[in-house]
């Protein structure tokens, strides 16, 4: 079912921020985008590239956390570029996130399960 409500776009809401800013905002979104795609391929050159590394149970299950942590963090970006931009828009306080946190948590996990693994 689909409902027929008029959506305004965040876009159009408010004033337009100094264009530094927005550019600044926009840098910041690439380079998520960036460590994504770093993830992204890391996930593949352990999958196709290390197959002596370990058995490949623990191959496929690192590769496919690296591959949803690099699509999460990939839709964590836009969120944040476009939450970002619609607080500048209507001059209002840009939110801490807590996401930074668990970027590092993750991180520091996969630091050391693979050391582990290359370890073992």
């Amino acid at each position: 079912m689909r409902f027929n409500r008029p959506r305004r776009a965040w876009r159009s809401q408010g004033t337009p921020p100094d264009y530094r800013f927005s550019l600044a905002n926009e840098r910041t979104y690439l380079a998520w985008i960036r460590t994504a795609l770093a993830l992204l391929a890391a996930a593949i050159g352990i999958d196709q590239l290390t197959p002596e590394l370990a058995n490949p149970q623990v191959r496929i299950a690192i590769s496919s956390f690296l591959c949803f942590f690099s699509g999460s963090l990939a839709v964590f970006a836009y969120r944040r570029w476009a939450r970002n931009e619609d607080a500048m828009r209507k001059g209002s306080e840009i939110k801490y996130t807590k996401f930074l946190k668990t970027v590092s948590v993750v991180m520091v996990f996969l630091t050391l399960t693979i050391t582990i693994v290359i370890v073992l």
